[in-house]
């Protein structure tokens, strides 16, 4: 098992307040995703320090190959109690998911951790031991594609209190909506924002807490290979054209001449749609045997905005549900963010014979830089990106 971990966190600041005081560490290696959130006591420039201090060593060193014990025996002598109060200047919440699906979790003074299966709320098997005189909770256990997460901290639960609710809105409310929002194809970020939104809204729009929410999906692998432009060199169509059909996953192709070379060499009809969904973003078309058949340079374009609006910490749910729309930029941006875990892209470097100008190349430039911010777009959201030139 090869299992892919798709990760997105949210967080609303204290009101009036410029930092926050929750801090998320991700962290991906070959054999791992380790997930730390980390709530600084109080608000502000401090809590945002110490909260920093914390996700940032734990992380490190569990990447490095630290013990748990280790990490909370250095916490604890970096960032020692408060004296005032007798509490710890830092809580934290850890996840650890292998790609082999075995999950560990620590957690230690944060709200637990909520584990949907199918949506269906599941109690996860707690250890409670002392770690240089801190009570943790671990659990270890084996994930299984569709498994969800969400990590919050006290932010969440204290929403509403004294306010729009007496008493906040409890850990036993929260796990009442995360279920009934659940859908199975939600993404991580999705999740989020939904629940991040409702948090806002008890709290009025004048947060009374630092508010984070970490949303964690297991998912299977989903290739998902992408033909952009014609080889340099004609006689390498062909070979170009079976090396992308031979490829495990989905198949897209963008650009007119892209695909004729496709249904030349495939000997395969394209059916051209005249459906323009959206007057901006040419049509689409379809070519048996591949998944979706676009334009090139302006739908490629479209659909780089709406990953960059996507991955903006300013998105909003309205964004999100412009993927929905039916024009090939939406189709395209809605296969990469929400079923693609790996992208392949098959880049031509041909010249395009209908905009050719010896002296200024801009076809070629725009499509190869367009094609560079998307992979990097996508690598930032977690996804494997490799790409080829021919």
């Amino acid at each position: 098992m090869n299992l892919f971990v798709e990760t997105n966190y949210e967080s609303l600041n204290k009101h009036n307040e410029e930092l926050c005081g929750d801090k998320v560490e991700i962290i991906r290696n070959e054999d791992s995703v380790i997930v730390v959130l980390a709530d600084g006591l109080g608000s502000g420039v401090k809590a945002n320090i110490l909260a920093t201090l914390t996700s940032k060593i734990i992380g490190t060193m569990l990447l490095n190959g630290a013990i748990i014990e280790e990490a909370v025996e250095t916490i604890a002598s970096t960032l020692p109690e408060c004296k005032e109060r007798g509490i710890a200047y830092s809580t934290f919440s850890i996840l650890q998911i292998f790609k082999s699906g075995e999950v560990y979790l620590v957690e230690f003074d944060n709200p637990s951790v909520f584990l949907l299966k199918k949506g269906h709320f599941t109690d996860l098997q707690k250890q409670e031991r002392k770690i240089h005189g801190k009570l943790v909770k671990e659990s270890r256990f084996i994930a299984t594609p569709g498994d969800m997460f969400i990590m919050i901290s006290d932010g969440v639960i204290h929403a509403g209190i004294g306010g729009t609710l007496n008493l906040g809105w409890q850990w036993e409310n929260v796990k009442e909506y995360i279920q009934r929002v659940y859908k199975p194809d939600v993404t991580a970020k999705n999740m989020s924002k939904l629940l991040l939104a409702v948090c806002d809204n008890l709290y009025m729009q004048k947060p009374g807490d630092d508010t984070t929410v970490v949303t964690v999906k297991v998912k299977e692998p989903v290739p998902v290979n992408i033909m952009v432009g014609p080889p340099v060199d004609r006689q390498q169509d062909s070979y170009v054209v079976h090396k992308f059909i031979s490829e495990q996953g989905k198949k897209i192709v963008c650009g007119g001449t892209t695909s004729q070379i496709i249904s030349r060499e495939l000997g395969r009809e394209i059916v051209t749609n005249f459906n323009y969904f959206n007057p901006s973003i040419p049509p689409t078309a379809e070519i048996e045997g591949i998944d979706l058949t676009t334009e090139g340079v302006l739908t490629i374009g479209k659909t780089l905005d709406y990953l960059k609006k996507y991955c903006s910490s300013k998105s909003t749910i309205k964004d999100i549900l412009k993927l929905n729309q039916r024009d090939g930029a939406s189709q395209l941006a809605k296969i990469l963010i929400e079923q693609a875990t790996k992208i392949n892209f098959f880049v031509g470097r041909a010249m395009n014979p209908a905009h050719q100008n010896p002296e200024l190349p801009l076809d070629l430039s725009i499509k190869l830089k367009l094609v560079k911010e998307m992979a990097k777009c996508l690598e930032n959201m977690g996804k494997e990106v490799r790409v080829e030139y021919f």
